[in-house]
């Protein structure tokens, strides 16, 4: 999750250019960066609840992610191929953590 947030920094920073940039680059830092501080929050959970709650905290950020990052892309403010990875691998975290909240919801 590390390395994820690691991205968006980047991508964000050169995002600031312009005030669309700017109020984009924010929303997405927020929330792509609060990825991989709530995942850490979630394996330091006190119950089987807990950990559930966190991760859908966790999965709720990355769709908000993925939709800010699909915007970048749509509108074409940045040309970044690493756009087009950031998406993709934005869904395969949304698919592994939907699929870790399915798991341990079906465990109580």
């Amino acid at each position: 999750m590390l390395d994820y947030a690691v991205e968006i920094v980047r991508l964000t920073t050169q995002l600031r250019k312009t005030a669309t940039g700017r109020q984009i680059a924010s929303q997405l830092l927020r929330s792509g960066t609060s990825v991989g501080a709530n995942y850490e929050e979630a394996c330091g959970a006190q119950s089987r609840a807990d950990f559930a709650h966190k991760l859908q905290i966790v999965l709720k950020e990355l769709r908000e992610s993925r939709f800010w990052l699909r915007l970048v892309q749509k509108t074409g403010i940045i040309n970044d191929a690493r756009i087009g990875d950031l998406i993709s691998e934005t869904e395969q975290l949304i698919n592994i953590i939907a699929r870790s909240v399915i798991t341990v919801k079906s465990k109580k």
